[in-house]
């Protein structure tokens, strides 16, 4: 164990090119998903936040139960349909990185829903009250709702962000984790693990720790100036 520690310690530092394809296709895939989830994610919190309408229940509940989606039934979903046999089998997805981005967005925007749903509804009376004093129409309100949660929002997208680096089930299923395609940190940790090339694991669990406890720092700052 010591030595496959040094490994992993001189492969991250060595710079291994294997090791950096990795980390630059866990990037492209977290950074558009959690970007993607967060701009449809902010209206939507936002609106059902600050709005009541019929069927705003409905989609609370639909936003929470896909909260709870098993990644696994993700990937499956997505896999029938880009599938040899799927109705969108012309587009050529299945097992690309784009595939593996939709699939995230579809698991972590009920994240960024939820989060920016929860924080606006205490906050929307006070400031529907004051846009409705000051005479504001509807796209003034929703600029002085997004002003008013800007931290919240910040910390729904590394909430997001951390879903989507930390995601396995989905990504192997869609993604195929190929190595020097579609393979990332989750997924590589596993298949290095069980090929008994510990070194390389170990390494990529070191950076994926470093990068979790980075974000989740992050996000306690910004909770705790949103509780100020």
């Amino acid at each position: 164990m010591h030595t496959a520690l040094e490994k992993a310690l001189f492969l991250i530092l060595s710079a291994d090119a294997e090791l950096c394809n990795i980390l630059s296709v866990t990037a492209r895939m977290s950074l558009a998903s959690s970007i993607l989830a967060l701009l449809i994610g902010l209206p939507l919190g936002i609106l059902l936040g600050s709005c009541k309408f019929k069927g705003r229940g409905v989609l609370l509940v639909v936003n929470r139960t896909l909260m709870g989606l098993p990644p696994v039934v993700c990937g499956l979903i997505f896999y029938m349909l880009f599938s040899g046999v799927g109705p969108f089998r012309q587009y050529k997805l299945l097992f690309t990185v784009d595939i593996m981005v939709m699939a995230q967005v579809v698991l972590i925007t009920p994240i960024v829903v939820s989060s920016l749903e929860s924080y606006i509804s205490g906050i929307a009376p006070v400031i529907r009250e004051t846009a409705k004093g000051l005479g504001l129409g509807n796209f003034k309100t929703f600029q002085l709702l997004t002003n008013e949660c800007i931290y919240q929002v910040f910390s729904a997208y590394l909430l997001a962000f951390s879903r989507a680096i930390a995601e396995v089930g989905a990504v192997s299923m869609v993604g195929g984790a190929i190595a020097w395609k579609t393979n990332v940190m989750t997924t590589a940790i596993m298949q290095y693990t069980n090929r008994g090339n510990f070194s390389l694991g170990i390494a990529l669990g070191i950076i994926l720790l470093t990068v979790s406890f980075i974000v989740n720092v992050t996000i306690s700052l910004l909770q705790r100036r949103l509780s100020r």
